[in-house]
């Protein structure tokens, strides 16, 4: 077959395909945003029933009271990831139809945030029982989702997934420890005294926050290396996120927990002090427990951030110095200097090579 002039032959390009369903621009969506969102949901609904089970168990009154005012914390943080979980996806469907528009992102996540918290909030009057703390529970939950929404119309999708999943990760962490307070309180002296169970209880709470903050490191490093992989095989153009982002994913979950003591101390101040003035006890103990969730949502983000920023730079390689050399080419250079002239050759030599 003869070439034709002015016909360049095709050839195979080496450049991966980008996917086009994802607009080209600098930011990137949040993997695995509807699994989270489904996650979060379900996360939601057992908070939801374990409270009304909880509360329905108990006999009108007093003890309704002081068991809502125990699980309000538990409802809130749920509601929190929830609605940021939820306008993370919403905030991914957006993103593929109309791109990446700032406005329209964080109208749609306070959206999606404000149709999971009337979801919630209607569950709540409809399935509860009719006492005073139905609607406080209820508007408090509401106002949890709607700001975890706006919390997910951050710019940086990427980052505010793994701030989400590390979030629930650790929320589920927090109710599953609960199994091993017993045996952690044996092995740290817990006895008769009240001391002992002071102590005792001091350093289970300092384990806790302690084992929380390093799985929520953990979980924002390993959520955003995914999404990062991701990233690369759909766009190998495609921006990577600095230590910052890092940073602030596993710092993210101490701060929604101290997010939502801010919300539960707000909007559910009103029961906090009702629970409160049921008795001296009730009222120390109230105080006590909104001091330690405090103290664990510091402890979350201080370990969570530590922990992210220390597995990011394990996998940084180490950086050359301006002073180091840059190698060579080990194969040796053709020597032009001591190559014979033509004109010394001998000329016999010469003749019998002609």
């Amino acid at each position: 077959m003869t070439k034709q002039p002015g016909r360049v032959p095709a050839a195979e390009s080496d450049e991966p395909v980008v996917d086009p369903a994802i607009p080209s621009g600098r930011s990137m969506p949040a993997p695995g945003a509807a699994a989270l969102a489904l996650l979060a949901l379900g996360w939601l609904a057992a908070m939801l029933w374990s409270t009304r089970e909880a509360i329905a168990s108990s006999a009108a009154g007093v003890t309704a009271i002081s068991l809502s005012a125990f699980a309000l914390p538990g409802v809130i943080s749920a509601a929190l990831v929830a609605g940021a979980a939820v306008a993370l996806a919403f905030g991914n469907l957006l993103f593929r139809r109309y791109g990446d528009g700032v406005t329209l992102r964080f109208v749609g996540a306070i959206g999606a945030g404000m149709v999971v918290g009337l979801a919630a909030a209607l569950a709540i009057n409809l399935t509860y029982f009719d006492t005073s703390t139905t609607n406080v529970i209820a508007g408090t939950t509401a106002a949890a989702a709607i700001i975890g929404g706006a919390v997910a119309g951050a710019r940086t999708a990427p980052a505010v997934g793994a701030v989400t999943a590390a979030a629930l990760g650790t929320l589920v962490f927090v109710v599953a420890f609960s199994r091993a307070r017993d045996p952690l309180f044996d092995l740290f002296g817990a006895g008769d005294s009240q001391e002992s169970l002071v102590n005792a209880a001091k350093w289970v709470s300092r384990t806790e926050s302690l084992v929380a903050g390093v799985l929520a490191g953990l979980l924002a490093f390993g959520y955003l290396s995914w999404a990062r992989r991701r990233a690369v095989r759909r766009d190998p153009d495609a921006p990577a996120l600095r230590w910052p982002a890092y940073l602030l994913a596993g710092a993210g979950p101490g701060l929604l927990l101290l997010l939502a003591e801010v919300i539960i101390r707000i909007g559910g101040r009103s029961l906090l002090d009702l629970a409160g003035a049921l008795s001296e006890a009730d009222a120390v103990a109230q105080t006590s427990l909104g001091t330690s969730r405090v103290d664990n949502g510091i402890w979350v983000l201080f370990v969570g951030a530590l922990t992210a920023l220390i597995a990011f730079g394990r996998t940084l390689g180490p950086a050359r110095s301006d002073d180091e050399p840059v190698a060579a080419d080990d194969s040796p250079a053709p020597d032009t200097d001591h190559q014979p002239d033509p004109a010394d050759a001998d000329p016999a030599e010469a003749d019998r090579a002609r």
